[in-house]
């Protein structure tokens, strides 16, 4: 028997190719985004920089296969800090095996560890599978919906 040996752990710049991949297969199923590899390194980038954000990444033989992100924002309606929960993706040959799960635990674990009041996130409302997850792990649905604007480059809307 082959044992599945899944660790997580905060991202490194070097697993920035692995991530780009991973937000690749993620952009493809979400309507609003599209696939942009400098774009998506630069975000990256930026995040890894950054003291008041966290990626983890769940690997597989030392090779990044899963990933989610935290930013913190402060809340005038809850009083103090916040988390935004990002990019919570699995590579789709290893779904269905726990992985997303343990990523989402241990974002919520970094905050309540480090004094977030809330953790939220948006999900695409056509991907079934993703809110089903969510539902299924305590997350509660909200009757805010997301608007947005671009600013320069090239999405001026």
């Amino acid at each position: 028997m082959v044992m599945f040996m899944i660790t997580i752990d905060t991202a490194k710049k070097e697993d920035i190719e692995d991530m780009i991949n991973l937000l690749k297969q993620l952009f493809e199923i979400e309507k609003d985004f599209i696939p942009n590899y400098e774009k998506q390194r630069k975000g990256l980038e930026l995040l890894l920089d950054r003291e008041d954000a966290v990626i983890f990444v769940a690997r597989y033989n030392g090779r990044v296969i899963g990933m989610c992100s935290i930013q913190m924002l402060i809340s005038t309606a809850e009083g103090g800090k916040v988390g935004l929960l990002e990019d919570l993706i699995v590579n789709e040959k290893f779904r269905g095996r726990g992985i997303g799960t343990k990523l989402l635990l241990e974002a919520e674990r970094y905050c309540k560890e480090n004094g977030f009041l809330r953790l939220s996130l948006l999900a695409d409302k056509d991907n079934i599978k993703a809110l089903e997850f969510y539902k299924l792990r305590g997350w509660k649905f909200t009757n805010l919906i997301c608007l947005r604007k671009f600013f320069g480059g090239d999405r001026v809307e």
